[in-house]
């Protein structure tokens, strides 16, 4: 079944074309939620969440851009009220979270998988990490992401300075290859 045959068959209720899509973008968009919110069982409930939007408002998808696309702007935005709902952006305080002793620090050889990303993405403070995600990784603007979160565009900026400077640290941290150079020469 093709994209457009599978949107089309979601718009007509079909609850195997239904599962066929959860099925197909469910880890896509899981990873999505996962960079917005810490917990896995909160990162299902905004997938769920997702989800149900996704499927209820298919019918306002027109084909225009893309459709993978489409349903990450809407995960982001499930993910953006189920944080705005736990947390003020505007009062983001810098935690200084302990890092696991147990982790065995990364080799020259080794690269940063994509749960190394999020477990130094978990390290940042939630206004941290949302801003980040919302600018470095979904490519919106500071004035965006300030509509979106409620916040001005220099809270935005600063909370993205200072996210790249706790990620900074969290790497020298971990002896992460390469790092340590960076702050002399910045």
């Amino acid at each position: 079944m093709t994209e457009l045959e599978l949107i089309e068959a979601c718009k007509q209720e079909d609850r195997k074309a239904q599962q066929m899509l959860y099925d197909q973008y469910s880890p896509l968009l899981y990873g999505v939620c996962k960079r917005y919110v810490k917990t896995r069982e909160d990162a299902e409930d905004v997938l769920v969440e997702a989800f149900f939007k996704i499927l209820t408002n298919i019918h306002s998808f027109k084909g225009e851009g893309s459709f993978e696309g489409w349903m990450r702007r809407i995960t982001v935005n499930e993910a953006l009220m189920f944080l705005r709902k736990q947390h003020n952006f505007n009062l983001t305080v810098e935690i200084n979270p302990q890092i696991d002793s147990e982790l065995d620090p990364v080799s020259p050889v080794d690269e940063l998988a994509a749960r190394d990303i999020l477990n130094l993405l978990d390290g940042l403070p939630t206004g941290y990490r949302t801003v980040f995600n919302l600018y470095a990784v979904e490519g919106y603007k500071h004035r965006e992401i300030a509509e979106m979160l409620g916040i001005s565009i220099n809270t935005s900026k600063s909370q993205l300075i200072l996210a790249k400077k706790r990620l900074q640290e969290l790497l020298e941290e971990l002896k992460y290859p390469g790092i340590a150079g960076m702050r002399e020469e910045g």
